[in-house]
């Protein structure tokens, strides 16, 4: 590379892959300084943009055009006409964009959340490998094995609020962390370093470059218990560093993670992006409309659909949305709520496998479900000023703030798998997508004898990707499923007043512990799930680190 030529600081990204019969995807990257960055492919499609700037650091969305349905074609990146990826002497394969057959009905979703940066190669992991570089050594090895159609990103991509050792020396570099915000983001620059961290490792960035992925935030992104309720917002907001923080976590997350949600016809319509673009710097569109979305977040939509075929994915905003004043508490505010269902319902018939890809899981634990419940009572009066006060502290001292946390949101999402999964042009399955909990778990709702869904209706817990939980909190959630840990649970909800949820839930897998992927084979109205963990394959890892298939199953088939 020459001294003048632009360099490729991270990325690429493919993001988006459609189904049209002239195929596009969307490739992003951020780059050293402004140029024009191309996608070239080996097929002769591609596609090129300027660069746009945010804070000191610049960025692309590539639109591919004239991608062939059906064909895989290995692609490079240039900036300014020079050549940046795949970088010289690459160990892994070609970065490769695939687009389906426009009439195929099979999509492979491997899914799962909350990933720690991975430690430096060689470096002792405390907490064992991390799932993502693990499916990334797998499919280099192997490029001619099965790999996702798309991987989906179900929350805390980055952790704002816990800092490697790495990022805490940067920190100290830049600041005095004696004072607030201490060791964790401040600023725009600083979350760019999160995902610098977390995205140029080599295994993750491969994988990224070269299967589609779908993003949704989750609290950490932000910080722990982001928007768990009104007092805790209104204690935030007080604070002198908070307003830079929340600002600067929905920016980046705008940049890095929202766009590359959005397909090409999105983004050509999208105000923001068309705005971001035209300007010389963009960072004072990108503040207003990060200031707009904090302020009044019913006005801005982080949900977001894809369809896979015969597949349709809802991809649910379940932090920024929420409504938090106790009289009507919400996980959705009434706009989000009408979109969802809007999307759950639209043109019955139109797909076999409905997934709601939700952060945070619709069913928990039975006892954790009643806790958050009867939590929820007590903190808006149920049992008195004295029993609120102290829900609020144990509210946010044990994390309760899910879907059973907002109960009436609970029974909405219930009525809703019903009546999207009912009626002669049910889909076979609902699958309700989650993270959030470090690990794993499938739960099965019935309607307690309510007219239900024909479909078949699962929660479909995984995470994390790279992260650990203590054992004590282990044996808890073990314990949250006993019998004993339901009839404890019974008795919180008759203290509650909370009456019976409208489904009753039965675990019928797991739990499993450990940094882990689930991965969904839809094909026709057939369901395969398959969860793998991260192993070391030899003591100490000598003989290196891999996927070990922990749970294989059948979900539906033709029949159903």
């Amino acid at each position: 590379m020459t001294a003048d030529a632009v360099g490729l600081r991270l990325g690429p990204l493919l993001r988006h892959i459609g189904r049209e019969t002239d195929g596009r995807a969307t490739v992003w990257v951020e780059t050293e300084r402004p140029c024009a960055a191309e996608v070239r492919c080996a097929d002769g499609a591609g596609g090129s943009a300027r660069t746009f700037s945010i804070a000191g650091h610049h960025y692309a969305l590539v639109t591919v055009a004239g991608l062939s349905p059906g064909a895989t074609t290995a692609y490079e990146v240039l900036l300014d006409g020079a050549r940046v990826w795949p970088e010289p002497d690459s160990g892994f394969p070609p970065s490769v964009i695939t687009v389906p057959e426009p009439s195929s009905a099979a999509v492979t979703v491997t899914f799962g959340s909350c990933r720690w940066a991975a430690k430096p190669s060689g470096e002792h992991d405390p907490v064992g490998p991390d799932a993502l570089d693990t499916l990334a050594s797998r499919l280099a090895a192997d490029p001619a094995a099965e790999r996702p159609d798309v991987l989906l990103l179900l929350g805390d991509q980055v952790y704002a609020d816990e800092v490697s050792a790495d990022t805490r020396a940067w920190l100290a570099g830049r600041r005095d962390l004696d004072e607030p915000p201490g060791a964790e983001v401040a600023d725009y620059e600083e979350y760019t370093r999160l995902y610098d961290e977390s995205w140029r490792d080599p295994e993750v960035r491969w994988l990224l470059s070269t299967v589609p992925s779908c993003m949704i935030f989750d609290d950490h992104d932000v910080i722990d218990d982001w928007n768990t309720s009104a007092a805790w917002l209104a204690e935030m907001r007080a604070l002198p560093w908070w307003r830079e923080r929340v600002l600067s976590g929905l920016m980046s997350y705008w940049v890095y993670q929202h766009l590359g949600n959005l397909s090409p016809a999105e983004l050509e319509s999208d105000p923001l992006f068309a705005a971001v673009r035209a300007a010389d710097d963009g960072t004072d569109e990108l503040r207003a409309f990060a200031a707009r979305a904090d302020a009044d977040p019913a006005t801005v939509r982080w949900s977001f659909r894809r369809d896979f075929g015969r597949t349709r994915l809802l991809m649910v905003d379940t932090r920024a949305a929420r409504v938090l004043d106790e009289g009507r508490r919400s996980m959705l505010d009434p706009e989000e709520a009408g979109w969802l269902r809007e999307q759950a319902l639209e043109d019955p018939g139109s797909y076999d496998h409905l997934l709601i890809g939700s952060s945070l899981p619709w069913l928990l634990p039975p006892l954790v479900h009643d806790t958050e419940g009867w939590n929820a009572a007590l903190c808006r009066g149920e049992r008195g000023a004295r029993w609120a006060r102290l829900g609020e502290k144990v509210r946010r001292a044990a994390d309760l703030e899910h879907w059973a946390a907002f109960p009436p949101s609970f029974a909405a999402l219930a009525s809703l798998i019903a009546e999207a999964g009912r009626g002669p042009g049910a889909p076979a399955g609902v699958y309700v997508l989650s993270g959030d909990v470090h690990h794993a778990y499938v739960a099965e709702p019935d309607w307690r004898g309510a007219p239900g869904p024909d479909a078949r209706v699962l929660q479909l817990t995984c995470s994390p990707v790279h992260n650990s939980i203590p054992r004590m909190i282990q044996l808890g959630f073990h314990f949250g499923w006993s019998r004993v840990g339901r009839r404890l649970g019974h008795l919180l909800a008759r203290h509650g007043r909370t009456g019976r949820p409208p489904v009753h839930w039965e675990r019928t897998g797991g739990p499993w512990f450990g940094n882990q992927l689930m991965t969904l084979t839809l094909r026709g109205r057939s369901a395969r799930l398959r969860l793998d963990q991260a192993r070391e394959a030899g003591p100490g890892g000598r003989e290196g680190r891999r996927l070990i298939a922990v749970e294989e199953r059948e979900l539906t088939g033709p029949e159903d």
